[in-house]
């Protein structure tokens, strides 16, 4: 693989923003210098709450697993904004959905904008932004992975730092219940998507039994379940933490790369 750390500033962010970028060697030259052939599928790599745009590489045996499939990586910064368009006007889902992909398919070649060469993952944080972006743009990714996805922001039975919600969501927000039903719920927006009759990404969720997540990622497979959606749904022994992220990343990516 091909490994390259890409800085560039960020008209959605207004800001330099680093992304870690793998690429796939199709064949050697003679000199043994690697050289790209042709078109390849592209998974897009969410990090979590608490980490940052290294997380998979250093914690993770992502390398390999893209190497085993031949596919590109691109792994981005987010920061703790939930892969939200801002209340304090920083536009990260704009940013991973929009602008990220536009400007890595300019600087590398062969890199596919086929919905069927794209595909979307995440743990934990990485999990929901990877579940919104292929529900709010289904047209651009075959599949998604979510491990440990904290899927419901508006944060029924779990407590949040409302100023930091505010910042995120809404400055007028005074309770995250209030995200019910809107933009940011997946819930609802997989309900709004299948009523409508949209082909959704295929979908891969895994959570561990211990993981405190559990309840919520059980309760969106039902709602999938009901719903009709195309997606695959594990739980097994487990925590939040990457020694089962690293393993179910490989369930996923064969779950969807076959």
């Amino acid at each position: 693989m091909i490994y390259t750390e890409l800085n560039f500033y960020s008209k959605a962010l207004t800001q330099t923003v680093t992304v870690n970028v793998l690429l796939p060697e199709k064949k050697k030259t003679e000199d043994g210098v690697g050289v790209v052939d042709g078109t390849y599928k592209t998974l897009w790599l969410l990090h979590g709450l608490s980490k940052d745009h290294t997380a998979w590489l250093r914690r993770s045996n992502i390398e390999r697993f893209a190497e085993d499939y031949g596919i590109a990586v691109v792994m981005p910064e987010v920061g703790r904004y939930w892969y939200t368009d801002t209340s304090n006007g920083e536009k990260y889902f704009t940013f991973i959905t929009e602008e990220l992909p536009t400007m890595c398919r300019g600087c590398f070649k062969g890199m596919s904008d086929k919905r069927e060469d794209n595909l979307i993952a995440g743990n934990s944080m990485g999990g929901y932004g990877a579940v919104k972006a292929a529900l709010h743009h289904p047209d651009k990714y075959f599949g998604c992975v979510s491990l440990s996805g904290a899927l419901d922001v508006t944060r029924k039975n779990r407590v949040c730092n409302l100023p930091e919600w505010r910042a995120i969501f809404g400055f007028d927000l005074q309770d995250p219940m209030e995200l019910e039903g809107s933009f940011h719920d997946l819930f609802a927006e997989a309900r709004r998507k299948a009523e409508a009759g949209v082909e959704l990404p295929k979908m891969y969720l895994w959570c561990g039994m211990e993981d405190t997540l559990i309840k919520i990622n059980r309760d969106y497979h039902a709602l999938l379940t009901e719903l009709g959606v195309e997606h695959t749904y594990e739980e097994s022994e487990g925590d939040h933490s990457w020694h089962w992220w690293d393993m179910h990343i490989q369930s996923g990516l064969r779950n969807l790369l076959g």
